[in-house]
């Protein structure tokens, strides 16, 4: 009997890098749908709550003054479609990744970059009301529209606002 000729290289790679794609990709589709990733791309504030440590601010914002004005994406994202979608991408990524490493703070804490994007928000919807006064603009130093009005969104507190912090400061200036 002849030996067998082992398969070469060239034939059996393709295959292993067939077979690991396709795990990889499965993997990947079951963990997406299991997230309910498509929810994400959506304006609906139930894809807030498909992290159980949303539901405060969920159920807090069913409450509060915005809820039937205003829903997440409306304080919490850019409005222009380029920046909101680089938003929700940058945030889906972090969010994913901390929670599921479960390296986040509780009660959770709105970001610098999303404190900036809460301001121009609150001054696109209330510039007019505002002007002239202190924390009306979004100049470094003045005091952001949350340090008052915090619970306007969610009703409690909840990471946002409060006493100015000497990070808070320097971050300003």
């Amino acid at each position: 009997m002849a030996p067998r000729e082992r398969p070469s290289s060239s034939r059996t790679l393709p295959l292993v890098l067939a077979v690991a794609i396709g795990i990889a990709a499965g993997i990947g589709g079951y963990t997406f749908r299991y997230a309910r990733g498509l929810s994400y791309l959506s304006t609906d504030p139930k894809a807030c709550v498909n992290c159980h440590i949303m539901r405060p601010q969920y159920d807090a914002w069913q409450k509060a003054s915005h809820h039937q004005v205003a829903v997440c994406v409306d304080c919490h994202l850019p409005h222009a479609f380029v920046p909101k979608y680089l938003a929700k991408m940058e945030n889906g990524w972090r969010h994913g990744e901390k929670f599921t490493t479960q390296r986040f703070v509780e009660p959770i804490v709105v970001q610098a970059r999303g404190r900036a994007i809460l301001q121009e928000n609150c001054l696109r919807c209330h510039g007019e009301l505002v002007h002239g006064i202190a924390g009306a603009s979004s100049r470094p130093g003045d005091v952001p529209c949350t340090h008052c009005h915090g619970g306007v969104g969610h009703g409690e507190k909840t990471g946002i606002g409060g006493p100015l912090t000497p990070a808070d400061l320097a971050a300003a200036s």
